[in-house]
C-alpha cells in the first residue's frame, strides 16, 4: 500500500564536522568498525590550552574529549566579516556559518538555486569563549557589545539568514542537550504550516577550550574517560565538540529538481517531563515514553516497521536505565516484538556534542537506514544489570549487522535535554526506486562536458579541484550530472578554473596532468573589453555546425531562425552544408554557397555567445566577415544582410576564376617581389605587418608561387576567385542594386573597418559604399587590429568560427586570445575545444550563464566548499593561555606610506586617529585611502561606534548620514578635516595638540 507522503519531510542536504575525522564518509567508516574517536590529551596540550596546572594535576581530572580539529579556523573573508568581528565571534557561530553554506551546497541550493523561502533553525551550546573573555577582565562597552552579538545564541540564526540571504523564519532554539532535535521538530512544523519552503537546521556544541573534565562522584561525567552506554561498566558521559547541519524540504517538493535524498522524516514529537520526576536534572520514564508514542503516532506507521533506535545514550547510571525502560515500554506497548530494535549510542564514539548531539544522531541514523548497516555499540561488553530485559524489543549489537529488508528501513532517534525537554524522531530510508536508477546507470555519456569550479581564494580553488578529482576517481559518476550541478547549483566566485572531457577518468587525468585546465581570476571591476573577429571565406567545410550544436544548446535554435531569412531552396542547401559532414566539399567551396553559409554560421555563433553572456565591445571582420560584423553591430538588419550576402556570393561567382596566395613577408619585401615579377597580381590583404595576401589569375598566382625563394613561407588559399582586386569589379553593379534598398542603422557596438582600419564608434553609421569598396579594395586587417589595440588595450579577442587564422594575427598585440576550435575540420575534440573557449571567457570574468551549456543532467551531491581560513583568537579570550604561538590572525602592519596623499599636519593627525579607530573596530591595519569600511566587514552598528569614538576624539559632532555615505577612509578623513577647519583657531589648535 502506497504511503501518503503529504506530511513527510525530505532531507536533501547535510554537512557536519565531527571529532576525529574530516569527512562524513570517513566518520561513517569508523562507526561501522566501532572505533572510539575521542582524544586523551597530553599534559602540555592542556596547559597550553589554558587549563590550570592545579586542575590538570588533580587526580579526578579526566583529560578526554571528542576533539574537533581546526575549530579555531574561520574563513571570515568568504562571509565578509571583519577580522575584529571574527576574533570576537564564538567558534560555534563561525563553524555554523560554514556548515550552513556547505549543507546548502550539498542540497544544490546556493547560487541561482537559492530561490526558496528558507528558514533557519539554529542551536548552540553555552559560550565558553565568551566566559573566557569575561574571566580575563571586564570588557569595555563597545567590545562587550560586539562580543555579545558574536557569542550569544540568540543572534546566530539571524546572522546565518543575513549572510546567506535566506528569507524564511530565523529562530534560535535552546533546550540544552535536546536543542537540535527540538529545532528539527520546529523546522518540520514550519514546513508543514507553510512558513517556509525549505528549512536549514544547524547546531554546534564546541567547548572552549577543548579539554577534559573534572570527575565528581555522583555526577554525570565519566571517571574513566570512556562513554559506555547501557554497559555494565558505564560510569558517565564524555564531552565532545562538533557542528552539524541539515537541509529539509517537503517530500512532495523533491520529486523533480532535487538531489538524491539522504533520508525521509516521517514524524516528530516534543514534550517536557514537567514536575513528575525526582528533580530538575533527573529524566522521567513517563515523559520519554509519551514523546516516543507521540512521534510514532505522528509518523502514521506501525511500530513493527522500526528496526533501529539511536538513543540519547549518555552512559550514566541513572539516565541509561530510565531511557531503556521508557523506550522498551513504549515500543512494547506499540506491538514491537522481543529483540526487534537494535540500539545505537553515538556518544560512545565521539562524546556528547551537547546542542548538536541530536543532529549528529540523525545523520548517523540516516546512514544506517540508507546503507542497511547497523554499527556495533562501541565499547559494549555486557548489558547493565539494572536494565529490564524481559520481553524487551531492544537489543545491543556487539558487531556490525547487515540489515536486509524488503520493506523500507525505518529508525527512531531520541534526545533528552537537562530540565526535561524531550524529542523523538522517526525516519525512513530514501525511496529505493529513485536511488536504484542512479546506482544502475553505468553507461558513459560520450558528450563533451564542461566543469566549472570557483572559490574565493587560490588555496580554496586548489583544494576544490583536488576534492573534485578524488570524487570523480572514486565515484565514477555520470559527468553530465556533475557538470549540471556545478553550473546550476553552485555560487560563482572570483578564482576560477574549468576543465572539459567526456568521461570521469578523462577529466581526472586532465586535472592530474594539468592538461586542458584553464584558470583565471574575475576582475572586481568586471571583465576587459571583448573583441569579436569574424573570418572571411576559406574556413568553410561540410558539417561545420555539428560541434557547435552539440555544445551550445541555443545555437541550433538561432541557426534555424537565421535560415528562415532565406528562400526554402537556399535554406535547405545551407542547412545540408552546415549539418552534413558528407556534403561535397567542392560544392561548398563555390563562392555562391560558401559566403552565405559562413555568414549564417558566424552570425549564429556570435548571437549564441551574446545570449549566454558574452557582450562584445568592438568588432572586426575579415572580408566577408565584415558583413557579419556589421549585422551584429546593428548597421545591417539580418534579413537585409542575408539578401546582400546571397547577391554578393552569386555575383562574385560570375567573376573570372582566380586564386589567392598568402605570404609571410613584409609589405616592402612583397612590393619588391611583385616589381620583379611579370605577373598581373594585386595585394588583396594586409593581415599583419609581416603577412600579406596577393590575388590574380590562377596561372599568374601559380607561377608567382613557384618563383618564390625557399625563405618566403607561402600558402594557396581556399578561394577560386581573385577577391579584393579589380577582378571583382563585374560583381559590384548587382551588389549596389541591393544596397540601394537597404536602410543602414547606427552602431550599437564599435567596429573597425576593412578598407581603412579606422574605428567607427557607437552611435555612428557607415556609408553604403563601404560594402562595395571592401569587396574590391585590399583588406586593412593589420591596421584594424592596431586601431583596436590602441582603443582597447588588454582586450580579449574571440575568433568567431573555426581555427586560429585571425587570432594568430592578433597574437603579440597585448590581446588575450580566445579561440573556439583548435583547427578547421570535423574532429571529436572540437566539442571540448568549443567548451574550453567559452569556459576561458568565464574564467576571465565574463558573466556567462554556463548553465546554458549544461542542460542534460540532474543535481547530485558533490564535494562542498573546502573552508580553511586563518586561526582566530580574541586577545581578551587568549589572555589566560600559556602560549600565543597558535594564534594566527590575519593582520598586517601599518606602514609609514600607507596613506600617500597626506599633505599637511591636520590631515596627518586626522589620519592617525581615524586609522587607529578603524584598526580597533575592524582589526585591519593595512589601510589605504580607498579602503572601504563595509568591504572590510563593518556594518551600521560598528559605524555608530566609529562615529561615537571620532566625535569624542576630535570634539565634533559628525553627521551619521554623511559618515554612512562616506564609506572609504579617505572620504571620512575629508569630512573630519572640513569640520575641524570650520572650528575657531583655538579649538583647532587644541585638537591638533591633543591628537598630534
Amino acid at each position: 500500500m502506497n504511503r501518503d507522503r503529504s506530511m513527510d519531510i525530505a532531507v536533501i542536504g547535510m554537512s557536519a564536522r565531527f571529532p576525529g575525522l574530516k569527512t562524513i564518509e570517513q566518520w561513517w567508516s569508523a562507526l561501522i568498525k566501532g572505533e572510539v574517536l575521542t582524544t586523551r590529551y597530553e599534559h602540555s596540550v592542556l596547559i597550553e590550552s589554558g587549563i590550570s596546572e592545579g586542575l590538570v594535576n588533580d587526580p579526578q581530572y579526566v583529560p578526554v574529549h571528542g576533539h574537533l580539529d581546526d575549530a579555531d579556523r574561520f574563513d571570515n573573508r568568504f562571509f565578509k566579516i571583519s577580522a575584529r568581528d571574527a576574533e570576537l565571534m564564538d567558534p560555534q557561530h563561525r563553524l555554523m556559518l560554514e556548515a550552513s553554506w556547505n549543507a546548502l551546497e550539498d542540497a544544490g541550493c546556493v547560487g541561482a538555486k537559492n530561490q526558496s523561502r528558507t528558514g533557519v533553525f539554529a542551536s548552540g551550546s553555552g559560550s565558553g569563549y565568551f566566559r573566557s573573555m569575561l574571566s580575563n577582565g571586564a570588557l569595555d562597552y563597545d567590545t562587550l557589545e560586539q562580543a555579545l552579538h558574536g557569542t550569544e545564541p540568540d543572534f546566530i540564526a539571524s546572522l546565518i539568514a543575513y549572510k546567506l540571504d535566506l528569507r524564511g523564519p530565523a529562530i534560535s532554539v535552546q533546550t540544552a542537550c535536546s536543542s537540535s532535535l527540538v529545532s528539527l521538530h520546529i523546522a518540520v512544523q514550519s514546513l508543514l504550516n507553510g512558513d517556509c519552503d525549505q528549512a536549514l537546521v544547524v547546531a554546534a556544541g564546541i567547548a572552549f577550550p577543548q579539554a577534559g573534565h573534572l570527575y565528581q562522584p555522583g555526577g554525570i561525567k565519566s571517571a574513566s574517560g570512556n562513554c559506555r552506554p547501557f554497559d555494565w561498566r558505564s560510569d558517565g558521559v564524555v564531552e565532545g565538540s562538533g557542528v552539524a547541519c541539515l537541509v529539509l524540504r517537503r517530500f512532495e517538493d523533491c520529486m523533480t529538481d532535487a538531489p538524491e535524498l539522504h533520508g525521509v522524516i516521517l514524524g516528530t514529537a516534543i514534550n517536557n517531563d514537567g514536575a513528575m520526576k525526582a528533580g530538575y536534572f533527573a529524566p522521567s520514564v513517563d515523559g520519554q515514553s509519551e514523546v516516543i508514542l507521540s512521534a510514532v503516532r505522528n509518523a502514521g506507521i506501525d511500530a513493527l516497521s522500526i528496526g533501529y533506535l539511536e538513543t540519547h545514550g549518555t552512559g550514566t547510571r541513572i539516565g541509561d536505565p530510565i531511557e531503556w525502560t521508557a523506550a522498551s515500554g513504549a515500543y512494547k506497548s506499540l506491538g514491537a516484538y522481543p529483540g526487534q530494535i537494535a540500539i545505537g549510542a553515538l556518544k560512545a564514539n565521539i562524546g556528547h556534542l551537547d546542542a548538536a548531539a541530536g543532529l549528529a544522531s540523525i545523520i548517523k541514523s540516516m546512514r544506517v537506514v540508507k546503507e542497511g548497516i547497523i554499527p556495533p555499540l562501541s565499547g559494549f561488553e555486557e548489558l547493565n544489570p539494572f536494565l529490564e530485559i524481559d520481553s524487551t524489543p531492544l537489543f545491543v549489537p556487539k558487531q556490525k549487522i547487515e540489515w536486509n529488508s524488503l520493506e523500507s528501513r525505518r529508525a527512531a532517534i531520541s534526545a533528552f535535554g537537562i530540565g526535561g525537554t524531550n524529542a523523538h524522531v522517526i525516519i525512513e530510508e530514501p525511496p529505493r526506486s529513485r536511488r536504484q536508477i542512479n546506482i544502475e546507470k553505468t553507461t558513459i555519456d560520450q558528450k563533451a562536458q564542461i566543469f566549472v569550479v570557483s572559490a574565493a581564494d587560490a588555496e580554496a580553488l586548489k583544494n576544490s579541484r583536488d576534492l573534485l578529482k578524488e570524487y570523480l576517481y572514486k565515484k565514477q559518476p555520470d559527468i553530465a550530472d556533475v557538470a549540471y550541478t556545478l553550473s546550476h547549483a553552485r555560487a560563482v566566485f572570483s578564482e576560477r578554473f574549468i576543465v572539459c572531457g567526456r568521461t570521469a577518468i578523462e577529466i581526472v587525468e586532465a586535472i592530474e596532468k594539468s592538461v586542458g585546465i584553464i584558470s583565471g581570476i574575475s576582475p572586481v571591476e568586471g571583465p576587459e573589453a571583448t573583441i569579436f573577429l569574424f573570418p572571411g571565406q576559406g574556413s568553410q567545410h561540410p558539417g561545420m555546425a555539428l560541434p557547435f550544436i552539440a555544445t551550445m544548446p541555443k545555437f541550433f535554435e538561432i541557426l534555424e531562425r537565421c535560415l528562415s531569412a532565406f528562400d526554402n531552396a537556399t535554406a535547405d542547401k545551407l542547412r545540408e552544408a552546415l549539418l552534413n559532414p558528407l556534403f561535397p566539399e567542392e560544392e561548398l567551396n563555390e563562392t555562391s554557397l560558401a559566403q552565405p553559409t559562413l555568414f549564417v554560421f558566424e552570425y549564429a555563433i556570435a548571437k549564441t555567445l551574446i545570449e549566454i553572456g558574452v557582450t562584445p565591445t568592438a568588432l572586426l571582420g575579415h572580408s566577408l566577415g565584415e558583413i557579419t560584423a556589421a549585422c551584429i553591430s546593428g548597421v545591417l538588419d539580418f534579413y537585409d544582410a542575408a539578401k546582400f550576402v546571397v547577391t554578393r556570393g552569386s555575383s562574385m561567382q560570375q567573376c573570372p576564376e582566380g586564386a589567392m596566395l598568402a605570404l609571410n613577408c613584409s609589405l616592402h619585401e612583397l612590393q619588391e617581389l611583385l616589381k620583379k615579377s611579370k605577373f598581373n597580381l594585386y595585394v588583396a590583404a594586409h593581415n599583419t605587418y609581416e603577412s600579406h595576401v596577393v590575388s590574380g589569375e590562377v596561372n599568374d598566382v601559380e607561377a608567382f608561387h613557384r618563383s618564390l625563394d625557399d625563405g618566403i613561407i607561402s600558402k594557396r588559399l581556399k578561394a577560386n576567385r581573385a577577391f579584393h582586386s579589380p577582378f571583382i569589379e563585374p560583381a559590384l553593379d548587382e551588389m549596389k542594386k541591393v544596397l540601394e534598398k537597404i536602410k543602414f542603422g547606427t552602431l550599437k557596438c564599435a567596429m573597425a573597418l576593412n578598407t581603412t582600419g579606422e574605428l567607427v564608434k557607437v552611435g555612428e553609421t557607415v556609408l553604403k559604399e563601404l560594402f562595395l569598396n571592401q569587396a574590391r579594395d585590399p583588406v586593412q586587417f593589420a591596421q584594424g587590429l592596431n586601431t583596436l589595440r590602441k582603443n582597447f588595450p588588454g582586450a580579449t579577442v574571440v575568433e568567431i568560427g573555426y581555427g586560429k587564422t585571425l587570432s594568430s594575427m592578433a597574437a603579440g598585440m597585448d590581446f588575450k586570445i580566445v579561440t573556439l576550435t583548435e583547427s578547421i575540420g570535423i574532429r571529436k575534440d572540437q566539442e571540448c575545444s568549443i567548451l574550453r573557449g567559452i569556459g576561458t571567457l568565464w574564467t576571465l570574468g565574463h558573466p556567462i550563464t554556463i548553465s546554458e551549456l549544461c542542460l542534460n543532467g540532474k543535481i547530485i551531491h558533490l564535494p562542498t566548499y573546502p573552508f580553511f581560513g586563518p586561526k582566530w583568537m580574541a586577545p581578551e579570550a587568549a589572555a589566560g593561555l600559556k602560549t600565543s604561538s597558535t594564534v594566527i590572525n590575519e593582520k598586517s602592519l601599518v606602514t609609514d606610506n600607507s596613506y600617500t596623499k597626506i599633505q599637511d599636519n591636520l590631515q596627518q593627525c586626522v589620519y592617525a586617529e581615524l586609522a587607529k579607530v578603524w584598526a580597533e573596530l575592524l582589526n585591519y591595519e593595512s589601510l589605504e585611502e580607498s579602503s572601504n569600511f563595509f568591504d572590510l566587514g563593518g556594518d551600521s552598528l560598528l559605524m555608530i561606534t566609529l562615529i561615537r569614538k571620532i566625535n569624542k576624539a576630535f570634539g565634533i559632532q559628525t553627521s551619521p548620514r554623511a559618515m554612512l555615505s562616506a564609506q572609504t577612509l579617505g572620504s571620512q578623513i575629508k569630512i573630519i578635516c572640513e569640520m575641524l577647519k570650520s572650528l575657531d583657531e583655538n579649538k583647532l589648535d587644541k585638537n591638533l595638540v591633543v591628537n598630534g
